[in-house]
């Protein structure tokens, strides 16, 4: 008989339990994972028998078994962190999604531009119903510079929107967070390590935080070999 399954939701908490922590690694026994969002909340799939423990810069916590939880849809945990807040200080991030939302409208018809086509189009002369093919559609088939450029210009700001997508998931302060890297070797591992566009675009957060880990990994074996060599 399978074993009966649960889902395990809550929110994971500094020391003093007053500020959630983000980008905690939440692992059960069975070999699923989640990572907590900005609210610190997280969500995992389990089943009785399984165990759930939480990991934040590499320190993981004791095990919690599922059967021994009270309520597993509220278990809210505190890691022996210390979250330091400035006071009086707001720091206010720029929000990508605005950003590219306003970027879009900014550039409308340059996003929205179409490589001229001909098109039939109907119409009724002396002799009825018939099909034509629209002026201005022809006129801009033959503006050849002026398209070129236009579909050059929708290329780029394609990009630039990827690269800022791209730059908003790996982003410095996440990967500092999980690898403690600062200074050059935070600037040489974001360069070796960065993911593409559509990798980016296609994993979860699970998926992707474990992709740093892993390279984070690789790195560490790398710089170890560069220092023997000198």
């Amino acid at each position: 008989m399978a074993d009966a399954q649960y889902q395990v939701k809550g929110t994971v908490y500094d020391s003093s339990r007053l500020y959630p922590l983000e980008a905690v690694t939440v692992l059960s026994s069975s070999g699923k994972g989640a990572i907590t969002d900005i609210n610190g909340t997280y969500h995992i799939d389990v089943s009785e028998k399984d165990s759930i423990w939480f990991s934040y810069l590499g320190k993981p916590t004791m095990k919690y078994a599922v059967l021994s939880m009270t309520d597993p849809l509220h278990f809210d945990v505190s890691l022996r962190i210390n979250i330091t807040v400035l006071k009086g200080v707001t720091v206010s991030p720029r929000n990508y999604r605005l950003d590219s939302i306003q970027n879009r409208i900014d550039y409308a018809k340059v996003f929205n531009y179409e490589k001229p086509k001909l098109k039939p189009t109907m119409g009724g002369g002396a002799g009825g119903v018939g099909v034509g093919f629209d002026l201005d559609e022809i006129i801009q088939m033959f503006q050849f510079r002026k398209n070129k450029n236009m579909q050059r210009f929708q290329e780029r700001l394609i990009r630039e929107e990827q690269d800022k997508f791209v730059d908003h998931r790996f982003s410095r302060q996440l990967v500092r967070r999980l690898t403690n890297l600062i200074n050059e070797k935070l600037d040489s591992f974001m360069a070796i390590y960065r993911p593409s566009y559509q990798f980016t675009l296609l994993t979860s957060d699970y998926e992707f935080q474990s992709y740093i880990k892993k390279c984070y990994e690789q790195f560490k074996t790398f710089e170890a070999k560069k220092e023997k060599s000198f």
